[in-house]
């Protein structure tokens, strides 16, 4: 299979690195951080990737790659050369220049990402790796009833809201990008899983057609 990583943690492992005992607050520290932290996270990707004899190569995007169609037909030849190559493309936000003040050039969030690169190449399956195993109809953290929902064909004005929506009480923390970065990838054609990442040998089962965390889609 040909696999596409999006990471996260530039900004909090740069801080660990300059040994900061707070995440910065200021754009220019959270930029200071972001420069620091990504050639660590890179290290660490190809470290690890290493030892089982593959090569990574560092993606980073601002928002212009898809406001500017040449920009994104670059980044689609460079992702399916990489492919080519068999080496596994790590892509972050280029959290260094995607600041507010250039205007749509921030991206905003990871899941958000995810689904941008999943339409980039016409992805098969994202899958977005979480704290909990898929999306909820109540907050499992507060509410021992809460049971996983392990499909949704079509995501809805209430799948948003139990997401955690607007004026919603049941919001299941951090879950609404991630059911928005579905909706993306869905209107693509892409199927999307929300999953646990805390047992990643799941993944194997995932791709042999399990049913393991909440899938999104009709496919």
């Amino acid at each position: 299979k040909e696999i596409i990583l999006v990471t996260s943690g530039a900004i909090g492992v740069g801080a660990g690195k300059l040994g900061l005992t707070e995440r910065p607050v200021t754009t220019e520290g959270k930029q200071a951080a972001a420069a620091v932290g990504q050639c660590e996270l890179m290290f660490i990707y190809d470290k690890f990737f290493g030892e089982y004899n593959r090569t990574v190569a560092q993606v980073l995007l601002t928002g212009d790659v898809i406001a500017n169609e040449h920009n994104k037909i670059n980044t689609q030849n460079t992702f399916s050369e990489l492919l080519k190559m068999g080496v596994i493309p790590v892509v972050n936000e280029n959290d260094t220049v995607a600041v507010d003040e250039l205007a749509g050039n921030q991206i905003g969030d990871n899941d958000t990402l995810s689904s941008i690169v999943a339409r980039l190449v016409d992805a098969d399956l994202l899958v977005i790796l979480t704290d909990i195993d898929g999306l909820y109809d109540g907050n499992p953290r507060k509410n021992a009833k809460a049971k996983r929902i392990p499909y949704v064909p079509h995501i809805t004005d209430d799948i948003r809201q139990i997401a955690g929506g607007a004026g919603s009480a049941r919001g299941t923390g951090g879950m609404r990008t991630k059911v928005e970065a579905a909706c993306s990838a869905n209107a693509g054609g892409i199927t999307c899983c929300v999953m646990s990442g805390a047992v990643p040998e799941k993944l194997y089962d995932l791709f042999e057609g399990a049913q393991i965390g909440t899938i999104f889609g009709e496919n």
